[in-house]
């Protein structure tokens, strides 16, 4: 028996509490390892998306300021939005290539809707869970250098956010002191670091 086999917990009974075209959000009981059951355990889907670390042709670092209606204020972060879904749902398998957009050809579409830049330098770091304890969803995280401005901006209608170029040294500061808070978007400006090394 592998180390993960006597790990694994058995899910019981699943109870769709909310499953619309936004989001399914599920109450799960589990068999753990031992035998004993215990529920309630929530876990949600939401599609996949992707985080883009882009610098524009002088080292600059393209960021977006927009309300956060999870911990309620407007923040700093780097351009990123869903993976399109050709089934309109806003959750599903990954698994399914037939029924996503490419993670590529969406870090593309979002740099220029939010930003207005398009880049001719790409590349692919790592694909990373979410949030590993309650959702399925994965974010695919990019570079693109050399961005250059060549559109305004195409925001859907619920995208309300405004474009600043920070240097480096002005993006440590914000993560200390909390205006740059999203753990993606942090976690790829350390593997954009490691890339570049």
């Amino acid at each position: 028996m592998s180390e993960n086999e006597k790990l694994e917990w058995e899910e019981v009974s699943c109870e769709h509490i909310v499953n619309d075209e936004w989001i399914d959000f599920r109450k799960s009981r589990y068999r753990f390892p031992d035998g004993r059951e215990f529920e309630p355990y929530y876990s949600y889907s939401r599609r996949d998306y992707v985080v883009i670390v882009a610098t524009d042709e002088a080292g600059n670092y393209i960021c977006v300021r927009q309300y956060r209606h999870g911990i309620k204020r407007v923040t700093t972060e780097f351009c990123a939005g869903g993976i399109e879904r050709s089934d309109g749902k806003e959750y599903g398998s990954r698994l399914d290539k037939d029924s996503v957009e490419d993670a590529l050809a969406a870090a593309k579409r979002e740099l220029m809707e939010e930003t207005g830049y398009e880049s001719d330098d790409w590349k692919f770091l790592l694909s990373v869970p979410s949030n590993a304890t309650m959702a399925d969803n994965y974010a695919n995280i990019f570079v693109a250098k050399s961005c250059r401005k060549v559109s305004g901006q195409s925001l859907d209608e619920t995208e309300f956010l405004n474009v600043h170029l920070h240097t480096r040294e002005e993006i440590d500061e914000m993560i200390a002191s909390g205006e740059f808070p999203q753990a993606s978007h942090i976690l790829a400006l350390l593997l954009a670091d490691k890339n570049d090394r």
